[in-house]
């Protein structure tokens, strides 16, 4: 992507499945409320940007090191900052399954805090990026292994809030299946309401409770989902918009770019390598 005023680069890494990169260099970009099925870890390199997640407002900048846990809801913008230069990693669950084998880890600790305060470690993240970019494939894997060994150790934490009660997961699981079933269509709100036996209102405290996102804010996210993966197979983007439920291509693009800064088409030919 390339204007005026925003420049962001996306790309696949050829040497380990499941794992993508992100270099941008913003003055105006605002992210609507997401998440991603991959962990996110968000270097900044010059000037900053606001951070909403779990009810709070945060400030990424040159000395914190964003983290997001999968599926964990977000939002951003620039906030004070005139621009904001950042790299990111988003590491998908192959690529998640491989660096704990490398780490020699059972599993992979889930993190309580969104920005984590550690200079040094910004710094080794951002190495490891500009070496997976320029290919130095040996390196990379080095820092690879020893950055994210370091934020586990520094920052890692046990399991993330609240678990919801047996019976409110259960029922969003249903609807989160209902909603995949009718992705290509309107699923309304009123339909899930009578399906589940529960009112409008209860259906979205219950959704935001359980997976911090509103029905529709949940809805989205899974079409730009399946989205990513149709256009990863070569799926041509309108035929990719239809599929997934979007009304065009401009509307698949428009809320691709607020969740991903990047557009369909670069994703797709990052995708094609």
């Amino acid at each position: 992507m390339r204007d005026a005023k925003n420049i962001a680069r996306y790309w696949l890494d050829p040497h380990a499945r499941g794992l993508s990169l992100l270099r941008a260099d913003f003055t105006t970009q605002s992210f609507a409320p997401h998440r991603h099925e991959a962990l996110v870890i968000a270097a900044t390199e010059a000037g900053g940007a606001v951070v909403e997640s779990r009810g709070s407002t945060e400030h990424a900048d040159a000395a914190t090191l964003l983290v997001f846990n999968p599926c964990e809801p977000h939002a951003g913008r620039m906030g004070a900052s005139p621009m904001w230069r950042y790299r990111a990693l988003y590491l998908e669950e192959s690529a998640l399954a491989d660096l704990a084998r490398g780490i020699g880890a059972r599993s992979l600790p889930l993190f309580t805090r969104n920005p984590v305060v550690d200079r040094a470690l910004v710094r080794d993240f951002i190495a490891l990026h500009r070496a997976l970019e320029q290919g130095e494939t040996s390196q990379a894997r080095e820092l690879l292994v020893q950055s994210f060994a370091a934020l586990f150790a520094r920052h890692g934490s046990g399991p993330l809030g609240i678990e919801a009660a047996p019976r409110e997961r259960a029922c969003v699981e249903r609807a989160i299946e209902l909603m995949r079933a009718r992705l290509a269509a309107t699923l309304s709100l009123g339909e899930l309401s009578a399906a589940l036996g529960l009112t409008q209102f209860q259906i979205i405290r219950m959704f935001k409770r359980v997976t911090g996102l509103t029905p529709h804010a949940y809805v989205t996210q899974l079409r730009l989902d399946r989205a990513r993966r149709y256009l990863a197979k070569g799926v041509p983007i309108d035929d990719a918009a239809l599929a997934c439920g979007f009304y065009d291509q401009s509307a698949l693009t428009r809320h691709f770019k607020r969740c991903y800064a990047v557009t369909p088409l670069q994703f797709a030919k990052a995708a094609r390598g």
